[in-house]
């Protein structure tokens, strides 16, 4: 398998947190169950065979991706290929710094997985054809972070009101830091709302049920035993049953079941 991951200088990566590419990957399931997991992407299929979304529950093929696609901020699992005998580039936002790159509000792709020609430049789908022609994987990096900054150099500007809610949330994910974020940036609560649906596609709490249950996921790998009331406290959540509430609502597993499947990668549960 080949795996290489490169991170952008500045001032990309003040956006995104990292490009990947990868082939030859051959795991002995089909298959993956995805979790929400906060996070934007550009997806660059490089093979031209069609990639599916699948049924949760059924499996059956529901959605049919092809060469680039945008997939959005997710409050809900998604039934998807595992990888097997693929070839991809995969641009990782910063969780709430995709703005610059979309003519749209945020929210308008949660929990969707949208064709690129649909909400990206035709300047980004021509991306894919420069992809292909550098031979070296360096190369291929270079050619994506030339051409996003050449692109979008007047808009990488961050914003200072959602680079502070969304650390603040990541940071102490409980219900208390969004009434900090309120008070310490003097929005009112409709404003802070729209602002973070527009900027993040989520609205404050929403995001932040999705970082309490990260960090759940981590404290579950991190644990050599698990302790289901710490782990719950460690992430922000205020009771047990709050938490394995929460967490079989986002993964569609309670965290037994969710300890007992997990897989290497942690967003990922094999399912076929």
């Amino acid at each position: 398998m080949v795996f290489e991951i490169h991170i952008p200088g500045f001032p990309l990566t003040q956006f995104v947190e990292s490009f990947i590419y990868y082939r030859d990957y051959n795991p002995v399931h089909t298959i993956d169950r995805f979790l929400p997991d906060g996070n934007v992407n550009i997806i660059i299929d490089l093979k031209d065979r069609p990639q599916y979304i699948y049924d949760n529950e059924t499996l059956k093929e529901i959605q049919t991706c092809r060469h680039v696609w945008f997939s959005g901020i997710r409050t809900n699992f998604i039934t998807i290929p595992s990888g097997k005998e693929s070839e991809m580039f995969i641009i990782n936002f910063h969780k709430g710094r995709s703005y610059p790159f979309l003519e749209m509000p945020l929210h308008e792709l949660t929990d969707s997985v949208v064709d690129g020609d649909l909400v990206l430049t035709n300047e980004i789908m021509n991306l894919r054809e420069m992809i292909l022609e550098s031979v070296l994987i360096t190369q291929k990096f270079m050619v994506v972070e030339n051409f996003l900054v050449k692109k979008f150099r007047n808009k990488l500007i961050v914003n200072p009101f959602i680079e502070f809610a969304v650390n603040k949330i990541i940071s102490s994910p409980n219900q208390m830091s969004i009434e900090q974020i309120s008070n310490k940036v003097g929005y009112s609560q409709k404003h802070l709302i729209k602002l973070f649906k527009d900027n993040v596609g989520l609205t404050p709490k929403g995001f932040l049920k999705i970082i309490r249950f990260q960090k759940a996921i981590e404290e579950i790998a991190g644990s050599k035993k698990a302790d289901w009331t710490g782990i719950a406290y460690e992430s922000g959540y205020y009771d047990q049953a709050h938490f394995i509430n929460d967490f079989k609502a986002f993964s569609g597993f309670t965290p037994n079941q969710y300890l007992k499947k997990q897989f290497e990668h942690l967003n990922y549960i094999p399912v076929d």
